[in-house]
This record gives C-alpha cells, structure tokens and sequence, in this order.
C-alpha cells in the first residue's frame, strides 16, 4: 500500500514556500511511503524508482510536488531519483532530502570543542560521494541563524530550494546538493533572528569568483601534481637560525606589467623564480594574496583566508608558481592577517545576525586604525577556523612560512585606542590574553604539523619572548621583523651628514637587544608608500649623495646581525614611491646608477648566502664584536661577523668624506681581503678603496695587538675577509 505523505500544516506549508522554514528535512523527501519536493517554477516532477518505473507526482500549487513513491525511503537516496522539468531544460537529480546527517557526530563533537582539523576538514563546501552519489558536500557554522540555504546558479539563486539542516550539537548547518561539480558558484543565503537574509560568501572556500564578484566556487578535489619533493626533504635547514634568508618581498599585482588577459601566476611563475634567483635571494614574500574584496587594501584586508584571490588566476596556477619557486631553490613566504577583517555585508560580519566572528563591543571588534572588525579570539571556533586558514597554505599549497601581519594590535586591548574606548582584561590589564594564548596554540600547531616551515611576526613592540617557545612562556614565532632597526636607521639616514654624528645611536642602538629576540631586518612596502617616500629618496643631498648614501645602507644592513627582507624595487633605486596599480620601472636599469644598485643587492645577496661568518651566528653573540663603535665625529662603525672559522670585518662611513689612513683594529694578523666596496664603479660609485686588500701591521688599536690602515671611500660601506697569513 502506497500513501501520500501526510498534508502539510498550513503554517508550515506557508513558511516552505516563503523560504522561512527552518527544518526542511522534517517536510520535505521521503516520507510516510511518499515524496514531497519543493521546485518553484518547475512544470512538473517525476519520481524514478530503481527499476525504471516512473511515478508523477502531484502539482500542490505554488512549487510543491508531492505523491506516493514506494521505491523512496528516508536515509536511501539510491531508492528513487527525480525528473524535473524547468521551462528550458530537464533535470535528473537524485533528491537531497533523501540523504542522512552529513557530518558524523564525532566530527560535530570536535567542532564544538574547536579542533582546527575537524574546521579544515568539514567546513565549507567540498565535492564529495555519499552512497554512491557525487555532490557537493556544505557545512556552514552559523549557530544563531534561524535558517540556511545554498544558493547559486544551479537554483537560480532562490533560497526557498536547498534549505540546510542544523546540526544542533556545533551549530553547524550541512546539506549534501547531488551532481554539483567543480566550478559551480555558490553562496550562503543566512536568515537571522529577525527574518533578515544576508547573503554570505563561504567562509571555508577555496575558491572565489574575481572581484567585484563576491560569490564563492566550487574548486578542484584532484591535488596538484608537486614536483617539490627535493626542496621539501631539505627545507628544514634553509629556515634554521643559522641559515642565510634573504627575502624579496613583492606584490603579485604589480611586479610585473599584465599580459593581456595571461593568468599571472603562470607569468610571475615564468620570471620571478629565476629573478630572485639570480639576485641571490633566499625565499619571496607575498603580500597577501587571499581573496579580499578591495584591491588597494593590498590584500591586509582579506575574507578569503583559504582561497588564492581570482585576481591573479585560480588555485592550480598558483600550486604551479609555487612548485616553479621551489625548482629554482627558492621559498615562498606568505603574509597572513588574523588581526581584523573587513565589514563587507558577503563576508564575516554579523554572518548569522550576530557577531559571530568578531567581538560584539566595538571597544574589543572594531578597529580604529583600519574600520575593520577584530577576530574574537576568545572563541573556540574562531581559533579553530584561523588556525585551519594557516595549516591549509602550509599543507596544501606547500607555503614554506607565514608572515604574521599586525601582531602588535592583537596583543594590546589598548592598541590605537584612547581611554575609555577599550575593556581591560579579567586581570584589568591591557593585554589580551585571548589573542596570546591563541598565537601560542597556533604557532604549537605548526610546529607539530609543519614542524620545517617559518612563522614570522610582525611585532613592533617590546613584548618579550616574540620567539621564545611556547614552553618557556613564549609566543613560539620562528623570526620576528626588527622594526626598531628599520625605524631608528632609516631616521640616522635621513639626516644630513653633517649632522649624523648628533644622532650616531640611532646607528648603533639596534646592537644592545640584537639577540633578544631572532630577528629579520625588514626594508619593507609599509617604508616606500603614503608619502614616506622610496628608499633613495629619503636619503638626503643630490643625486649622487643619495645613491651613495642608499649603497652604504644595504652594505651595513648586510653585514648586520639578522635575516634580510628587502621589498621589490629596492634593488631597482626606484626614485618614486611604489604604485600598486603600476609595474615596477624596469626601465630605470637603462640607468646604469640603477643598474649599479641591483648589482649590489645581487653581490650581497650571494656574499651572504656564501660566507658562513655573515648568517651562521645570527642568534648567537658570539658572531659579532664591534671594533669602531664611539666615532661618532666622523660617523665611522666598524664590526666583525664570525661564525668560529672565518673572520669578515665590516667598516662604514656614513660622511660624504674619503678618509685615509684610517686605523682598525683586527684580531687576527695578516692579509684581509677587501671582498665589497659599495664605492665600486660597477655599482655607480667613484671606485676608492683599498686596491682589494690590506694588510695588517703591528701598531695596536681597538683592543687589538695589530690593525689595517685602511682608505674609506665616502658614503660607504666595506668587507674585508680575512685570508691568511
């Protein structure tokens, strides 16, 4: 005996058909021995049972369908198929209202509890088989919502027709949509408490649609086919404290000019890897590349945090640009920000009605700096989404380290804040507390999962312990930015020569906690932008002064103590301030000022990699002693680099003045060899020096029983590496 199913309540009938009911599972597929299916705008429905035979279902009225169906049974999706006929085209679909609970309880109880593998691993919405039946699997967590439907091209957008289930354990909504494929484009349609819909881009998608389109997409399943496998076996003495890293940091919209509609991964990938090669870098850093919204926030402000943003091609292309780095010995650095987020209506904000994502106070969600909205990292399933984003590049894009983007403003409840516009913490401090522990959690997790790729703070404060690991009270970075030596250097070089002996610590300070933390030395975008001018342009006097004066500066900051970051076009001299809607000028190496400048990087670049005494006792203080610290009246420092067996000596002058006869001190007799002299012709200077060599004599200086008498060209910088007897 076959039965329709029982006749719907009127309030409920009413609800359905209006898009506000919130169990569609209780109404619709299979049920008492029939089928209910709601298609709006369909001219009929048929049900197909296993054996071909095919039963029509009733016309309801207002794009119900419902008849008996004894071949249909709940939890058997195989038992019966449906036929529906749309005005411009039919469709053979199993039913999704056929299918049980998509996520298993144990992965529910993980949500719940903020396990970051059950978030990366069920979240979102990923193509999948359940019995036999391809379809994309979607999970959202959106605990507060009244209902949830996904919405995209194959429904016509209408949010009455893929209703979601809420699994009440994690407040997660899941529905399994048979025969969707790779491609398919999608969003979440969230009704709230109020009866309010937003529309909402995936937060756990791996794909997006290309900006100002915000919907999300369907990606590939297939994994990309790495050819990596040398460089990932070996990776982890790369990125050891003893290890040179020299880092080119670049924008991937503007380093090179677009051809045509070309994917710039596979351009970027045809001519970066062997650039930074060439130039003797160690890894390229990405500005973010996740998907965000405006292209001039230059992607620090991202909603994507699992998605390669459209901009520049999808995630295959992207896997490919970073296999073609590995293959030419070169790492991949990605800039990541778990600070804040942007209130686009598609994206985070208030995603189920509430703050969801972010604190509901806006004196602890809203960030003044920026207008964005602040990460609730107090949040099991915030933590648990943030740390999934991290581990996914690290993993499945094969990311050799993160780049940790405002690390300061998490740390502080006070940060850019007046008082009275911030809440202390439970101790009634101004650190927050949430945000430590979850830095700590998240560096631990990398360490245990990608125990050989770099996390990198950006911190510009004096917390201690940035790089200290988390068992010993530490926040477990691998490396952090020395903003303080990037600050205090650059303000020494923007005085006039004559005045630099008044401001000679600037120079020399960054030596006194050099080893408190691992540090990275960084030249980076954040210098060359807003009005502060390009590298060559903050130097002062004409022409040839500032290059003089820009070559002395890179000498010094390599011959300093820490890991190297350099932003592109820095090797170029550019004289403007970057464009980010622009290309870099290559034309400028027609210059050869120019040409001399990224010659010089290039040579420092392959100085320090090759010279262990420069990079192997980066975090130890025994690699440095200084020789010439206190001339101050004639801006001169000198220091030596060792890592044990060799000796390099590095002498600066930072006065416009060529100074002869000039006597240092050195620890061991013999021949040094003057091994770079940013003075040289081939870089654009005057070409003084030494004849590249010196000797040393008896006379004692600096502590030393013996001493070079040496010739320090003007504006310039020095090595000299000691060769023997």
């Amino acid at each position: 005996m076959t039965r329709h199913p029982v006749p719907l309540d009127p309030a409920e009938r009413t609800a359905l058909i209006a898009g506000l009911h919130g169990d569609p599972f209780a109404v619709l597929g299979p049920h008492q021995g029939g089928v209910r299916v709601l298609a709006p705008g369909a001219r009929a429905v048929t049900v197909l049972g296993p054996d071909d035979a095919r039963r029509a279902l009733a016309d309801d009225g207002d794009g119900l369908y419902s008849g008996p169906a004894p071949f249909a049974r709940a939890g058997a999706p195989h038992s019966y198929r449906l036929e529906i006929e749309w005005p411009q085209a039919r469709q053979s679909t199993a039913d999704p209202y056929a299918f049980g609970p998509v996520l298993p309880d144990d992965a529910l109880r993980r949500l719940a509890t903020g396990d970051w593998q059950a978030a990366l691993q069920w979240l979102g919405a990923r193509l999948d088989t359940i019995d036999g039946v391809a379809g994309l699997r979607c999970a959202l967590w959106a605990p507060n919502a009244r209902r949830v439907a996904v919405v995209g091209d194959f429904n016509s957008w209408d949010p009455r027709r893929h209703g979601m289930r809420l699994r009440h354990l994690a407040g997660v909504w899941e529905l399994f949509i048979p025969g969707l494929d790779a491609g398919a484009v999608y969003k979440f349609a969230v009704t709230d408490a109020t009866g309010a819909v937003r529309l909402k881009a995936d937060p756990h998608a791996r794909r997006a649609e290309l900006p100002p389109a915000t919907a999300s997409v369907v990606d590939e399943t297939a994994p990309y086919p790495w050819t990596d496998d040398d460089w990932m076996r070996a990776r982890g003495r790369r990125h050891a404290p003893g290890a040179a890293i020299a880092i080119y940091e670049v924008h991937a919209g503007s380093w090179l000019a677009a051809d045509g509609d070309a994917c710039p991964w596979r351009q970027l990938a045809d001519k970066l890897p062997a650039y930074a090669a060439s130039m003797g870098f160690t890894h390229i850093e990405l500005m973010p590349i996740m998907e965000h919204p405006f292209g001039g926030s230059w992607g620090y402000q991202p909603l994507g945090l699992f998605a390669p943003s459209a901009r520049f091609g999808p995630p295959a292309a992207f896997a490919h640009f970073v296999d073609r780095c590995h293959a030419a010995g070169i790492g991949v650095i990605l800039d990541w920000v778990p600070a804040h987020f942007p209130d686009d209506p598609h994206g985070l904000a208030r995603l189920d009605g509430t703050a969801l994502y972010e604190y509901d106070d806006p004196r602890e969600g809203y960030h003044p700096d920026w207008h964005t909205l602040v990460y609730n990292l107090g949040r099991t399933e915030v933590r648990a989404f943030m740390i999934a984003s991290a581990l996914h590049w690290l993993q499945r894009f094969h990311i050799d380290g993160l780049r940790v983007d405002a690390v300061a403003s998490m740390l502080y409840r006070d940060y850019s804040r007046r008082p009275g516009e911030w809440i202390p913490n439970r101790h009634g401090g101004r650190e927050n507390l949430e945000a430590v522990d979850f830095l700590r959690t998240l560096n631990q997790a990398v360490r245990d999962e990608v125990p050989d790729a770099m996390m990198i703070a950006e911190e510009s404060t004096a917390w201690p312990g940035v790089t200290a690991p988390v068992a010993d009270g530490g926040l477990g970075f691998h490396y952090k930015w020395n903003m303080g030596w990037m600050h205090d250097t650059l303000r020494y070089l923007a005085e006039d020569p004559v005045h630099r002996k008044h401001h000679h610590g600037e120079l020399t300070f960054s030596m006194v906690y050099a080893y408190a933390e691992r540090y990275v030395l960084p030249l980076s975008h954040d210098e060359v932008v807003h009005g502060k001018g390009s590298l060559l342009r903050k130097m002062p006097g004409d022409d040839s002064a500032r290059f003089a004066n820009l070559r002395a500066y890179l000498g010094y900051m390599w011959a300093h103590p820490g890991k190297k970051l350099l932003f592109m076009g820095g090797e170029l001299a550019q004289p403007g301030e970057w464009n980010h809607d622009a290309p870099l000028d290559w034309n400028l190496l027609d210059d050869p000022r120019h040409r001399g400048v990224q010659r010089l990087v290039g040579d420092l670049n392959h100085l320090y990699c090759a010279q262990p005494a420069l990079h192997a006792r980066d975090a130890d203080p025994a690699g440095f002693a200084w020789v010439v610290l206190d001339d101050a009246d004639n801006s001169v420092v000198a220091f030596l680099r060792t890592d044990g067996a060799n000796q390099l000596l590095a002498v600066c002058n930072f006065t416009p003045v060529a100074r002869g006869g000039y006597r240092i001190g050195v620890p061991l007799a013999g021949r040094w060899d003057e091994v770079l002299n940013t003075d040289a012709g081939v870089y654009g200077g005057a070409g003084i020096g030494n004849l590249g060599q010196a000797r040393t004599g008896p006379e004692a200086a600096h502590g030393h029983a013996q001493s070079l008498l040496l010739t320090l060209p003007p504006l310039s910088t020095l090595y000299f590496l000691r060769q023997g007897e």
